[in-house]
């Protein structure tokens, strides 16, 4: 039987370990759900307005102590852990303040007579599987939509960050949210896949790689389950020859090195037209260079350690294997030694399709900067890529805005601006990024029954 474990990634130590439920523990919860479900999607809208407005309040009474745990399972510099607690904050609150507006029946304009309604209602018992780079926010965006709608979760998070899972239910529990309606399950792959198959669970979102989207996605189609499915990202920062340099570079730096770099929606590929590109690549490395990697728990710091050993083993990797075939080191590039899942700002250039940084997601502080000679091939460059999430666009062009913003494969396209999560915008991606959307009305109808309910002789 498999275990959860905190590793400090700052020091490499073990400070907490959890063992993996059995099947049949894993069955108990499941029906657990199930009975919660037939009660909780019948509670008012007051009562679940209650629980959302209570857990927004006590992530903000509770910050520091709530910062600190991110810090302690995942590196995340404690300035930024405390920017995710009140993001999630921000979420509850949001699906508190619109519960009634989502909940809305939507009168439909037909031919013939009497009244047809789609009324928005819960489906049942749901599996969440979330990732670690993200512990509170990922299960957020999924979990407080399906709370206020109605639904029930089973809740398998990332193997390293157990601490963070239980505090999550522990604070819906703390705001008054009823047993079962929430239940943290340390449980295997395979269990995942039991529980999606099971006739019990109606659905399943999944935020992380291609690799695990496809094996829950595969399960949950073969048992006609729905899924939203959040996966990599390899986002382009796109810089016109027209763009305020200054600007671009600096929110550059922070697109590609906020959470160290292991974000979906970080900015990994910077596309520079050709004028204005070595302008741009030196204000850009002049601004990395600063961002030393210091201890996480030290609020001046801005760069953590990466959330493990085997992530620093993999970044680096891709980062030799493009150096190997000629590509341009600029900036970082060399593991530091000693303890601790470290690793350096870095920039590299001329990487090429076959380099493995050319198509592979970079999921740490690593830039790959491109020189293009038109807005065409910028355009090509962004779109070449299996990937489709979100987007930056730096230009003072409106109709070269417009333009990207239509020509982009991507779910999100920011302009002038690198891509920020907020509750009432919807997030999500095409292509290797997955499908469905989260957060705003988008996340809440994702797991909801849209019910036709017509009445041909009502007046």
């Amino acid at each position: 039987m498999g275990v959860y474990t905190t590793i400090d990634p700052a020091t490499g130590d073990a400070t907490a370990q959890y063992p993996e439920i059995s099947d049949t523990e894993l069955d108990t919860l499941i029906g657990n759900s199930a009975a919660a479900y037939r009660s909780w999607r019948t509670t008012t809208l007051e009562q679940r307005r209650a629980v959302l407005t209570r857990t927004a309040e006590i992530h903000r009474e509770q910050a520091e102590e709530l910062a600190k745990l991110l810090t302690l399972e995942m590196g995340k510099p404690i300035a930024q852990a405390r920017g995710e607690v009140e993001l999630v904050a921000s979420i509850y609150q949001h699906y508190a303040d619109n519960l009634e507006e989502y909940l809305a029946d939507e009168s439909l304009t037909f031919k013939g007579s009497g009244t047809a309604v789609v009324r928005t209602e819960p489906i049942g018992p749901l599996v969440g599987v979330m990732p670690w780079n993200y512990p509170y926010y990922q299960v957020a965006r999924f979990a407080a939509p399906n709370i206020a709608l109605g639904n029930t979760i089973i809740l398998k998070h990332a193997r390293n960050c157990p601490q963070s899972a239980l505090a999550i239910e522990r604070v819906l529990i703390e705001a008054g949210l009823p047993a079962g309606v929430y239940l943290n399950a340390f449980i295997s792959s395979a269990q995942v896949a039991a529980a999606v198959a099971d006739r019990r669970v109606q659905g399943v979102s999944l935020t992380g790689s291609e690799k695990a989207g496809a094996a829950v996605g595969e399960v949950a189609g073969r048992n006609l389950k729905k899924c939203v499915l959040e996966l990599g990202g390899s986002d382009p920062f796109i810089v016109l020859d027209d763009a305020d340099i200054d600007a671009a570079a600096a929110a550059a730096v922070i697109g590609r090195l906020s959470n160290g770099g292991q974000a979906c929606t970080a900015s990994k590929r910077f596309i520079v037209a050709e004028s204005v590109y070595e302008e741009f690549l030196q204000k850009f490395l002049d601004a990395m260079a600063p961002w030393q990697s210091g201890d996480p728990t030290d609020a001046g710091t801005k760069l953590g350690p990466l959330a493990s050993t085997a992530g620093v083993e993999e970044l680096d990797e891709l980062v030799q294997d493009a150096v190997s075939h000629g590509a341009e080191l600029l900036l970082g590039g060399e593991r530091p030694d000693g303890p601790g899942a470290y690793y350096p700002a870095t920039v590299l250039a001329g990487v090429t399709p076959e380099m493995r940084a050319f198509t592979e997601e970079l999921f740490g502080p690593v830039a790959v900067v491109y020189r293009v000679g038109s807005l065409q091939e910028a355009i090509d460059l962004a779109n070449n890529s299996p990937f489709g999430l979100s987007s930056s666009v730096f230009t003072s062009d409106a109709k070269n805005a417009d333009r990207l913003a239509e020509e982009l494969e991507v779910g999100m396209v920011w302009i002038n601006s690198t891509s920020k999560s907020s509750p009432d915008l919807p997030f999500g991606g095409v292509k290797g990024s997955g499908f469905g959307r989260e957060l705003a009305r988008y996340g809440f109808n994702e797991f909801a029954n849209k019910k036709l309910v017509r009445n041909p002789g009502a007046r």
